[in-house]
């Protein structure tokens, strides 16, 4: 999907309509259209970004922001009794709009909504080695991360 296609990037860009209720150089907050419960909030950054796998630290670090601002203010505004942040990647994980997005959704007893069933415990991988491979890629991530900022910072 291009960018142009993008429902999100047309919200951003003023093409497409939205109840906006937060906006700030990164990240724009807007009410779903199809909310699970009164007060359920996208957050997105304003640059056209997948899933998570594209995300680079600083814009996650902007919506994440966003996030706690905004799920502040629906704290206040409408007393829900709890709060749940969703987010999906790819469309085995759920993902429908393929610009990254958070959902806030406000919860209340009673209300009835189902996010997931329970899970159900899988042991198709023993939990060491799978930690073990996890492990073994984040420390990649570091790596590369630090050899940037020597790169760009003029420490090489």
């Amino acid at each position: 999907m291009s960018d142009r296609e993008c429902i999100f990037c047309a919200i951003i860009e003023g093409h497409a309509p939205a109840e906006v209720v937060f906006e700030d150089g990164d990240t724009l907050a807007f009410m779903d259209i199809n909310p699970a419960n009164p007060g359920h909030t996208l957050v997105i950054p304003k640059r056209h970004i997948q899933d998570i796998y594209g995300m680079d630290e600083d814009t996650a670090a902007a919506v994440i922001g966003t996030v706690v601002r905004v799920a502040g203010a629906i704290k206040r505004a409408l007393q829900p009794e709890g709060m749940n942040l969703v987010q999906s990647n790819e469309r085995a994980g759920g993902q429908d709009v393929f610009h990254f997005h958070m959902h806030i959704i406000p919860r209340w007893y009673g209300d009835g909504l189902r996010l997931a069933r329970p899970p159900e415990v899988r042991r198709t991988m023993p939990i060491k080695e799978a930690a073990a491979r996890i492990r073994r890629e984040v420390a990649k991530v570091r790596t590369i991360a630090a050899a940037y900022t020597d790169i760009c910072c003029g420490k090489k």
